[in-house]
């Protein structure tokens, strides 16, 4: 008798089910609706900036999040996803058992949720992290201010900004949502001094004169006490526009953590670079001692004592000429014309690269 026809396996059958599968339960779980994947309008969070690996930034961002906020707002609770509210009875009626079913979907939803969640910002090296039940300046206020004061160094992640709103970025937008997003600090009884930082990635549709003259208009008309101050403000208003959204933040003590960088925050003050003393003994023209003297060593060099102190008078009174002229008039227009648009656009041409 003839043995059956045995059809022929073909070769890679079981990888291609296996990937369609592992394809499938991706796609499931970046669908899940736990919240968004993107960073878009109507969100609140931290941005972070790193210059390594984005996976490693999110789980360094994700320990020292945890563990101050664990200090300040208690440890995060917990709920088993597969505890949802009880059914309808069999007295519902058809329409109220389908809005309960609606009802219980949104509260399964809500306990997959977590605190802190990173999302897609679209540019390299920027992570957002999504903030619920907490408020994200005090917890980045409260790790600035204890990494100031311990000076000690917990994560390699670069800038951590608060972020309390997000709009779409254009301008009309971005002027009716600042309008009512900038009352809680500038509108009467609250004033207080301030400064525009304005930084953009991946965006050519509005441009950087145009929205600080926006915003300076705005904390303006709220209370004609608000006060521009480009050096040591009580209130930063920082515009970070990525892409197609730009996110808004008010910083308090904004120059004092050095425009929260976790790098620069945790060093100590050090005394300006002094020359070493090879070049200072190679210094034999008269130029090169000025410029030695001026860029303020005064330290005695047993090499060339003499010469420093015979130029020192004429460094001082070329200082006391020239200085005046360049510090004192952009301090003057910041503390005596806070209202004009304009000032805030000079004085904030140093801070176009604040927060690389």
């Amino acid at each position: 008798m003839a043995s059956p026809v045995q059809q022929p396996v073909q070769p890679g059958g079981g990888k291609r089910k296996r990937k369609a599968q592992y394809v499938q339960a991706k796609r499931a779980r970046l669908c899940d609706s736990s919240g968004p994947r993107q960073l878009e309008p109507g969100l609140q969070g931290i941005l972070i900036t790193c210059n390594m690996n984005e996976c490693k930034c999110v789980g360094e961002a994700y320990n020292l999040l945890n563990e101050y906020g664990d200090d300040l707002f208690g440890p995060e609770k917990f709920t088993d996803k597969d505890q949802q509210p009880s059914g309808s009875t069999g007295d519902d009626e058809w329409e109220a058992a389908l809005k309960k079913q609606v009802s219980d979907i949104k509260a399964s939803t809500e306990m997959r949720l977590r605190r802190f969640q990173s999302v897609e910002s679209g540019v390299n090296n920027v992570v957002f992290i999504r903030t619920l039940w907490i408020e994200p300046e005090k917890l980045v206020h409260h790790i600035l201010q204890d990494m100031y004061k311990t000076k000690k160094k917990k994560t390699r992640v670069i800038l951590l900004l608060p972020i309390l709103g997000t709009c779409k970025a254009f301008i009309d937008d971005l002027k009716k949502y600042a309008e009512t997003f900038l009352e809680p600090w500038f509108k009467s009884p609250n004033k207080g001094t301030f400064q525009i930082v304005y930084k953009s990635r991946n965006n050519s549709n509005i441009h950087r004169d145009e929205v600080i003259k926006v915003f300076a208009v705005i904390v303006g008309s709220l209370d004609s006490e608000n006060k521009v101050d480009l050096t040591n403000p009580q209130y930063t208003v920082v515009v970070e526009v990525i892409k197609a959204v730009c996110c808004l933040s008010v910083v308090k003590d904004y120059m004092l953590f050095r425009k929260c960088n976790l790098q620069e925050v945790v060093k100590t003050a050090t005394e300006p670079p002094q020359p070493p003393p090879e070049q200072a003994a190679q210094a034999g023209d008269g130029k090169e001692a000025k410029l030695g003297s001026s860029n303020g060593s005064h330290q005695d060099d047993p090499t060339n004592g003499k010469s420093n102190q015979q130029m020192e008078p004429e460094n001082s009174a070329e200082l006391e000429q020239t200085q005046p002229a360049s510090e004192t008039p952009e301090a003057s227009e910041g503390a005596a014309n806070p209202e004009l648009a304009g000032q805030v656009t000079e004085g904030s041409e140093s801070n176009e690269n604040d927060l690389s």
